[in-house]
């Protein structure tokens, strides 16, 4: 049983990650078709990107404390890139640059997107594994 547990703790988890970025696409897409100003669009999406962060860590650690290695070591290059981009400073979106920008934004996080649906498809994978095992 606690395993299943863990498992749905991950799923909601990933859930809210992926409300995450399709937050900040959104906010790209409303810049994008001026439906929004440059500063509203980059005040919105650096409000979440530090909580992001902390959450795809904290996933990664909660798989490695668990004992789920093979998805810790999953989630090991996506905290990999966003651990590079806080110390290079990159991570937050700049409201002068952001339409020059716009482009590689918005395939950054279309990438990390594809990304957690293979991580959720992953960790709904062997949740369902977990519930059918506890059954038997």
């Amino acid at each position: 049983m606690g395993d299943l547990f863990i498992w749905l703790i991950s799923f909601f988890i990933l859930i809210a990650l992926l409300c995450l970025i399709v937050f900040q696409l959104m906010c790209l897409a409303d810049l994008e078709f001026d439906y929004i100003n440059p500063y509203d669009s980059s005040s919105r999406i650096n409000k979440v990107i530090l909580p992001e962060f902390f959450l795809q860590g904290f996933l990664g650690l909660f798989y490695l404390l668990t004992g789920h290695w093979v998805m810790s070591l999953l989630c090991g290059p996506y905290l990999y890139y966003n651990v590079r981009l806080y110390t290079r400073k990159q991570h937050l979106v700049d409201v002068t640059e952001i339409f020059n920008l716009l482009h590689w934004e918005k395939k950054q996080r279309l990438f990390k997107l594809a990304y957690l649906v293979i991580l959720l498809f992953f960790s709904m994978f062997w949740m369902i594994m977990s519930a059918l095992d506890e059954d038997d």
